[in-house]
């Protein structure tokens, strides 16, 4: 009895780290439907911010964990043109964390899907390296919407983020001053099989990308291929 209960044991631990492995792809899986979907509606994501973009957060279902102002839990991927001038293809997605903020009653009580432009290196560089907190440490707006951006401020066009939502089949431009956005560094062990800095997976092509992010590449290729200044 206690050598079938060892052995099982011994089973459940070697199987571990392919369930992890497992639920980081269907986390990229997810984010590369959701982001698919997003830019499929009209009025979505302006193409000309999307092409100026450094790097692109896809945080797919993020839940609020309290009614009104409660914070929020959500993980996520992100992927940057790759280079340290951000003029290649895009990488493989680092995996990303977002927690916290205020912003529950645009949440609608349900789960939301979000996407974050990161519009320069400084914003890529601070994402990269540790913790920030957008609308401190990274300046960031709601993103404006559709093919016309003359009605876009100054400020949102100099914001290092630009955050959009789905919610309800509704796509818009969504603040997230307050929340937090991290490296998730344990998931990135979990899909890679080791430690990597994230800087290296999506700058310097430390590790190819992995099949879940098939669907992901290929829709930000179609949609923005270019990189515009």
């Amino acid at each position: 009895m206690r050598k079938t209960l060892v052995f099982l044991i011994l089973i459940s631990l070697l199987a571990l780290p392919v369930f992890a492995q497992r639920k980081e792809n269907g986390r990229i899986e997810n984010a590369g439907k959701a982001l698919t979907e997003i830019l499929n509606v009209p009025d979505n994501v302006p193409p000309d911010l999307l092409r100026k973009a450094e790097c692109i957060i896809i945080l797919p279902s993020v839940l609020k964990l309290a009614m009104g102002f409660g914070g929020s839990y959500g993980r996520g991927i992100m992927t940057c043109r790759g280079g340290m001038d951000f003029t290649g293809n895009w990488s493989a997605p680092t995996m990303m964390a977002l927690e916290g903020g205020s912003f529950g009653f645009q949440l609608g009580g349900q789960a939301t899907d979000f996407v974050l432009l990161v519009m320069n290196a400084r914003g890529a560089d601070a994402i990269l390296s540790s913790k920030v907190k957008l609308g401190a440490d990274a300046a960031a707006s709601a993103g404006p919407k559709g093919r016309d951006l003359s009605a876009a401020t100054d400020v949102t066009l100099r914001a290092e983020v630009l955050s959009y939502s789905r919610s309800r089949g509704a796509f818009a431009g969504v603040s997230l001053e307050g929340s937090t956005l991290r490296p998730d560094k344990d998931a990135n062990k979990n899909l890679y099989g080791k430690d990597l800095d994230p800087k290296k997976i999506v700058l310097q092509d430390a590790v190819p990308a992995p099949a879940s992010a098939k669907e992901l590449l290929a829709t930000l290729n179609e949609k923005a291929a270019k990189h515009t200044k």
